[in-house]
């Protein structure tokens, strides 16, 4: 059974197949033609004969040099079957579409990174009758994104980075600058980036943290991952809950940014209820030298 991080992973490009054109290019620096339109593709490349051959996600990329069939694999673990399926996923569906197949595997570790990029070679030992090199996106090239400009520019290459790096040391202030990121673009694709995220988040810290910042965020609860992080509460609990999400958002930011919070400024923080304030307090901790400039207008 696929996990929510094998799904998050490829699901991403069937949210923004644009994305991982850029990834090609700029990422793993392939002189890919750039697409004028993409199609979702049927993933079962099953036969006649009664064995079951899925794909992760397929799309068909249409460029001034002819179709592309990008294949996109999510890779959890180091899985020897894949040297023998992933040859035939290519030669299936280049004779079956006859276009140009391209496979693209996707991971968050680097051991399973390493593992995928070997070469498969099919045939004679040092005269292969079939070779095939896998691209593969992972923690080794996949930009590590924690700069707030940057995130805002390519809001979907800062959500990659968050779903590849969120295990590792900069997983806090990743997460922070997307989170301001998301601001920026429409509260529906915001909602389904946050649940990628939530998904490929194996640190249980890093998890909390993001849901921290979340609950902060208004768009956060168009999205049932919400029902699941406040429960049950109506109205009352929903306002409730932004408020602490905005306080703990708050005290987390100063955390990172090795900030003293005296007793005062916390109890004030924790207390308060009016959302808008709690907001601007949150945009100032970015900001202050200070924890008690963060209630100074103009700070």
């Amino acid at each position: 059974m696929p996990s929510s991080s094998h799904e998050a992973l490829h699901r991403i490009f069937q949210k923004d197949p644009a994305l991982l054109t850029r990834a090609l290019q700029s990422v793993l620096r392939i002189p890919f033609p750039e697409p004028r339109e993409f199609a979702a593709m049927n993933v079962d490349l099953t036969e006649i004969e009664p064995v079951e051959r899925r794909v992760d996600t397929l799309l068909r990329a249409e460029t001034d040099e002819g179709d592309y069939l990008l294949v996109v694999e999510s890779q959890g673990d180091i899985d020897k079957r894949k040297r023998g399926s992933w040859p035939y996923y290519l030669g299936y569906l280049h004779e079956k579409y006859h276009c140009e197949p391209v496979l693209i595997v996707i991971t968050q570790s680097h051991a399973t990174a390493r593992w995928a990029a070997e070469p498969i070679h099919l045939g004679v030992r040092g005269c292969p009758s079939l070779t095939v090199r896998p691209f593969v996106l992972g923690p080794d090239n996949v930009p590590v994104i924690v700069d707030e400009r940057e995130a805002e520019r390519d809001v979907p290459l800062a959500v990659l980075s968050a779903m590849t790096h969120g295990r590792g040391p900069q997983a806090a202030a990743i997460l922070e600058n997307l989170a301001t990121a998301l601001r920026t673009i429409d509260p529906d694709s915001a909602a389904v980036f946050v649940q990628f995220v939530d998904s490929c988040l194996a640190d249980r810290q890093a998890q909390q943290m993001w849901r921290d910042l979340m609950t902060a965020i208004q768009y956060f609860w168009r999205h049932p991952l919400a029902e699941q992080v406040r429960g049950e509460g109506g109205e009352e609990g929903r306002e409730e809950g932004r408020a602490e999400g905005w306080a703990a958002a708050i005290l987390r930011t100063f955390q990172r940014r090795q900030i003293d919070v005296p007793d005062s400024v916390r109890d004030r923080i924790l207390a308060s209820t009016d959302l808008d304030e709690l907001g601007t307090w949150f945009d100032r901790s970015h900001e202050v030298a200070d924890a008690r400039e963060l209630f100074t207008e103009g700070s």
